[in-house]
């Protein structure tokens, strides 16, 4: 129930922040653009679709497999039996045949059955490898959104800076001319005016560059970016590192990837056992006459070389391999967990003490200022007033952002960074549903073989 009111209050979230003001581009409508418009996704979910036929192929192993095949010769020798010898006369026979032949496999030592289960788990492995990826895909989005508005509030940051420099500079030659200050006092505001030009520049091409790296992550070049609302997240690391153990897609296509290859260790042990198939054939030959043969045949591998033995072994020692590989993601993850918790109580610390920082620069500028207008102090003084007051609001601006950011690195980090959980107004891809299709390996001349041609002529379009 948690999980659920979990999905529906970060649905929510994501909901109010799509109403925002007119034409404001949303955190949940790059999301959906991203989602829908990602070549990785559509690369991994064919992916997922050819697995899906190897369920229906190891399937179709233990249907009857029926063939046909026709044949003609022509066969010629020197001289007819009625012609007089030496008269070079050469003769021709015409022949032709047509055979249909059919076979069904009746025990394999469960070689085949394992087959398919073995098949089946890696298609489960392999959805969570597709999930994965769409964690990666959102939130690439997410960094990039919140990157563009970091750079956007930057150079608004720095703007405001250039304006506040350029009435110094003013100021402080006013005073000149009456006087009251010399022209270093001058000097030292044009240069602080050109240092903001210069930075201003800077932070423009670091704007240009977050929204060169929106347009590839969303797939459309963004807009006037509203603020992204903060995810929803368990309330303690490990609450949220037992959600990951439990949930994150690495950790379940590990757990699947151990049991595919048990079920190879099965399979490659299976070959030393007896194979029983049933042979039947027919043939038609141009006098139409028929021939009709039905028979059993048992078969069972007696030596081989080692190679069966060897494949068992190396079946175990991929097993092995799964199984360390699973304890390693497992350590992997709920480590992600705990630095992305970390990472979050260092942006909000630093909420938290640049909010303080802020409202202390902004006190002291207010104040340098009004005494540098009074003689009480000098240029530099303000100017370096005016510096400390913006860098003190380029880290609070730059903290809010990490914040947020940092919610959705801790949504990715317990699996739930997925469009299902946070309720993007899209059309979901469900994995199942081509499985659902091809799993019983249905003829392309079936209804439900049409219908797979439906579906994967809409899929290429």
């Amino acid at each position: 129930m948690r999980r659920i009111v979990g999905r529906l209050i970060l649905g929510a979230g994501l909901a109010v922040a799509a109403m925002g003001p007119a034409r404001a581009d949303t955190l949940a409508s790059a999301l959906a653009h991203g989602y829908e418009n990602s070549g990785l996704l559509d690369r991994n979910r064919g992916l997922l679709r050819a697995a899906d036929e190897d369920v229906a192929q190891a399937l179709a192993i233990l249907r009857p497999i029926i063939n046909w095949s026709a044949e003609t010769a022509i066969a010629s020798s020197s001289g007819l039996r009625d012609a007089p010898p030496g008269s070079g006369v050469d003769s021709y026979d015409v022949s032709a045949s047509a055979t249909l032949t059919a076979s069904l496999l009746l025990y394999d030592g469960g070689q085949s059955r394992y087959a398919i289960d073995s098949q089946k788990a890696l298609v489960l492995s392999t959805r969570e490898g597709l999930r994965q990826v769409e964690q990666q895909v959102l939130q690439r989005v997410v960094e990039a959104y919140m990157e563009v508005r970091r750079a956007n509030a930057f150079v608004d940051l720095r703007r405001n800076n250039l304006r506040l420099i350029t009435q110094e500079l003013r100021a402080a030659q006013d005073r000149f001319e009456v006087g009251e200050v010399t022209r270093t006092d001058v000097s030292l505001a044009e240069a602080a005016l050109a240092s903001a030009r210069s930075l201003l520049a800077t932070d423009e091409g670091r704007l240009t560059q977050a929204m060169a790296e929106f347009q590839a992550a969303v797939g459309r070049a963004p807009g006037d970016l509203a603020a992204a609302p903060d995810a929803r997240i368990p309330g303690s690391l490990s609450e949220a590192q037992a959600i990951a153990r439990r949930e994150h897609p690495s950790i379940r296509e590990a757990q699947h990837a151990v049991t595919v290859n048990e079920l190879n260790i099965a399979q490659a042990e299976a070959a030393k056992r007896p194979q029983l198939s049933l042979n039947g054939r027919v043939s038609v030959d141009d006098d139409f006459d028929d021939t009709e043969q039905v028979g059993i045949a048992l078969s069972q591998p007696l030596y081989t070389g080692g190679r069966i033995s060897s494949q068992v072994r190396q079946a175990k020692a991929r097993r092995d391999a799964s199984r360390g590989a699973l304890i390693n993601v497992s350590r992997t993850v709920e480590r992600s967990v705990a630095n992305a918790y970390s990472r979050l109580a260092v942006a909000r610390a630093s909420i938290e003490a640049s909010g303080r920082e802020v409202r202390a620069a902004q006190v002291a500028f207010d104040g340098l200022r009004e005494e540098a207008r009074l003689g009480a102090r000098t240029t530099l003084d303000v100017l370096n007033a005016e510096q400390d007051l913006l860098d003190a609001r380029a880290t609070l601006v730059s903290a809010q952002i990490d914040e947020t950011l940092a919610s959705y690195v801790v949504l990715a980090a317990i699996g739930r960074l997925t469009a299902d959980q946070l309720g993007l107004p899209v059309q979901v891809y469900d994995p199942a549903a081509y499985y659902n299709l091809v799993r019983n390996a249905p003829s392309s001349t079936s209804e439900q073989g049409r219908a797979l041609d439906r579906v994967l002529e809409a899929i290429g379009r």
